[in-house]
């Protein structure tokens, strides 16, 4: 009679296993919200700045439309004063840095810099 050898996680084993994907779940549930946000305010400076004319809109009509946006998709981590608008080889550019801290757990926190332009890469 020969002897079989068990494999398999063991209960220890089990328990780690289920800590790490509890954490990669909870930082990915915390994280979404934050990601669709700054892909809105993407869509919205790039809907704003392209449909604007570029030879007649004021700075005050691009926020404005910009707060209109903002206000239908949610937009709450920046306002329209923090749009950085200018005009360049005859076109308007919007851009915007902020940051935004996410709270995990006690007292660890996530801070991720977001950077986005209508124009040309930054």
């Amino acid at each position: 009679m020969t002897r079989k050898s068990q494999s398999g996680l063991s209960l220890i084993g089990v328990l780690f296993v289920g800590a790490a994907l509890s954490a990669f779940v909870l930082l990915g549930l915390k994280l979404i919200p934050v990601l669709t946000e700054y892909h809105g305010i993407k869509r919205s400076i790039a809907a704003v700045a392209g449909e604007a004319d570029p030879q007649n809109a004021s700075v005050s009509q691009l926020r404005n439309a910009f707060s209109k946006r903002a206000t239908v998709d949610d937009i709450t981590s920046i306002s329209p004063a923090d749009l950085d608008i200018t005009k360049e080889d005859g076109r308007i550019v919007i851009s915007v840095d902020y940051s935004r801290k996410i709270h995990l757990f006690y007292n660890v926190s996530l801070v991720i810099d977001f950077s986005t332009s209508t124009g040309p890469s930054r």
